[in-house]
């Protein structure tokens, strides 16, 4: 049977550099979710996966089905959302992505990455520079996530930064993006109108939170049988029955 599942695929944790770090640990993330009344999450942390294990465990105490992900920067400083249903999958794009992620993090500009468990323990510092730009190509980053069963989601693209449109102007044609996500300021309706040569793409909207109050700010329903990624292939296609419900 199909129903509504009110989706959150934008959040990040306090391994994302730019987070607030007395807030974003995996229960409070989960606690706040549920408050906001969402049925499904996503962690994309920047170019790292490493907190959805304790946020899954999180999640599973409290009833609440979350995604593994990542937001990943291309070389052309394009931010892309990589969804997935295991944490393998999620794993094996990471490990990709660590190895064209130059630089080291310097924690005194741009804050701590905290990698913790299920107990939310700091088990480390994660030192590489998860703030910064990949050298693989959008492309390259697309077929990535692709390749390992995800969906692929050009993020807040009504942004004036690390968006791919503030960066290259349009949505390649070809580009097999699954779907183009709007942040919270711009509604879904509004944004049909600001880019209308993009009829051909869904339109997701998701909070890109930072901090608790962000979460659920920026939401989708999704109609579907049930919350993982084949059924929001199947509602981003418009097939079977499922479909975008809106924000």
């Amino acid at each position: 049977m199909l129903r509504a599942y009110r989706a959150d695929l934008h959040i990040h944790s306090i391994l994302s550099p730019c987070t607030e770090p007395a807030e974003m640990s995996p229960r409070a993330i989960v606690k706040r979710s549920v408050e906001a009344g969402l049925d499904l999450i996503a962690v994309c942390d920047h170019n790292s996966c490493e907190n959805f294990p304790a946020l899954y465990q999180a999640a599973l105490e409290a009833g609440l089905k979350v995604l593994a992900g990542m937001e990943i920067t291309t070389r052309e400083e394009i931010h892309i959302l990589g969804l997935f249903d295991r944490e393998a999958d999620a794993v094996g794009v990471q490990a990709v992505v660590y190895e064209h992620l130059p630089g080291e993090n310097d924690e005194k500009t741009f804050g701590c990455q905290v990698v913790v468990d299920e107990n939310e323990e700091v088990v480390s510092f994660n030192k590489k520079l998860l703030i910064g730009a990949t050298t693989l190509s959008l492309e390259a980053v697309v077929d990535l996530i692709h390749a390992r069963g995800g969906v692929a989601v050009a993020s807040h693209i009504d942004r004036e930064a690390y968006s791919i449109i503030s960066q290259l102007g349009f949505v390649p044609p070809g580009l097999a993006l699954d779907a183009l996500e709007i942040s919270p300021r711009t509604g879904l309706e509004e944004a049909r109108r600001r880019f209308p040569g993009l009829d051909h793409l869904p339109l997701i909207s998701s909070s890109d939170a930072h901090s608790l109050d962000g979460i659920g700010g920026g939401s989708t329903a999704f109609l579907m049988a049930s919350a993982g990624i084949d059924e929001i292939k199947l509602a981003l296609a418009g097939r079977e029955g499922r479909k975008v419900l809106g924000g």
